[in-house]
């Protein structure tokens, strides 16, 4: 680190980069525009670049352009990529990859558990994808690619159900991985659409490809609650980690006018996507994150309401509560009575 005359300190890619401007300009550059500058590059280097169609990935893996605009089955086995998309990019579309080599791969928490049979990965359009990936996940060979753009589904009830798979929004470390026999139901499907794709498109072809994507849909969560069943032991350890940090959290005064815990919070706990941790809780307890958070605030807010004189309001701002009517409504939606009724009844 080197310091340039002005009380902060810059690493030696910045300290070039301010003498590189002042040898083009001549003239010394001060402290806030060599900041503003530096910002500006920084933003420029993070700003992912974007797919706005199919057409452009094609480009970017080194493949033709495909035959249609709206959708496309990669095969990397006989296609030959030629290359992968490096840093952080985002699709205009749908993607659903499957790679054969994804094992060992699987994260608990911080625990990690091996599969051989390789796994499938999910992306809506706008995720972000590329950042804080495991490489060796990112750049993994895939069999099949398949790239859906928005708009192929309009008219079809699958483009609003898409929109309710939890799975889209997962990270790349939470991927789905299979064993033999669903690797073979996966890839039944897979071959179905190429099959159907590579033939001459007609009237039909639409909904019969939109219904082969509905069942790969379907099987995919089916066989995601199998994952969250198998893993069962694991999946406890996470769920004991979330009640002890709530309940930490909920005692600590601290942490009073905080705010309520949040799904993002609680997820960063324990390492998992939101979406991931949601979809867990629920495959295994009936109840989603939020729901979860909200069981364990009603459960903090009958202790303070049978052991303390403490007023509703007072209570509502020791549970993260901007309004205490706020925390009324959610006291009544959850036990049937108000926080003043429920008082009431144990007096």
């Amino acid at each position: 680190m080197g310091s340039l005359g002005c009380g902060f300190q810059f690493s030696s890619r910045r300290k070039h980069f301010a003498l590189i401007q002042y040898r083009l300009t001549g003239t010394p550059w001060d402290c806030r525009s060599i900041f503003i500058s530096i910002s500006r590059m920084k933003k420029k280097e993070e700003t992912p670049y974007k797919f706005k169609s199919i057409a452009d990935a094609h480009r970017e893996f080194g493949l033709p352009g495909p035959k249609h605009p709206l959708i496309s089955l990669i095969n990397g086995e006989q296609e030959g990529v030629t290359q992968i998309p490096s840093g952080t990019h985002v699709l205009n579309f749908y993607k659903i990859s499957y790679k054969p080599n994804l094992r060992g791969r699987l994260r608990y928490g911080r625990d990690y558990y091996d599969f051989n049979e390789g796994g499938l990965i999910f992306a809506a359009p706008n995720q972000i994808m590329g950042k804080d990936v495991d490489q060796s996940v990112a750049c993994e060979y895939s069999l099949f690619t398949l790239l859906v753009h928005p708009d192929f589904f309009i008219g079809h009830p699958i483009a609003r159900q898409i929109k309710e798979y939890g799975f889209f929004s997962y990270s790349a470390n939470e991927a789905l991985h299979v064993s033999q026999e669903e690797k073979e139901t996966m890839l039944s499907i897979f071959r179905m659409m190429e099959t159907e794709l590579g033939a001459r498109l007609d009237d039909f072809s639409q909904g019969v490809v939109i219904s082969q994507i509905a069942l790969l849909l379907n099987f995919a969560d089916r066989f995601y609650h199998r994952q969250f069943l198998t893993q069962k032991v694991a999946s406890h350890d996470i769920t004991t980690q979330l009640e002890a940090h709530l309940q930490i959290y909920l005692n600590n005064d601290k942490n009073m006018g905080k705010g309520i815990p949040t799904v993002q919070s609680l997820a960063e706990v324990v390492h998992l996507s939101p979406s991931y941790l949601s979809d867990m809780l629920r495959s295994l307890t009936g109840r989603n994150a939020q729901q979860f958070i909200h069981d364990k605030l009603i459960d903090k807010a009958k202790e303070l309401l049978t052991t303390t004189t403490l007023s509703i309001s007072e209570i509502a701002f020791i549970l993260g509560f901007e309004y205490s009517q706020s925390f009324s409504r959610m006291f009544k939606t959850q036990t049937d009575l108000s926080p003043l009724a429920f008082r009431k009844s144990f007096n």
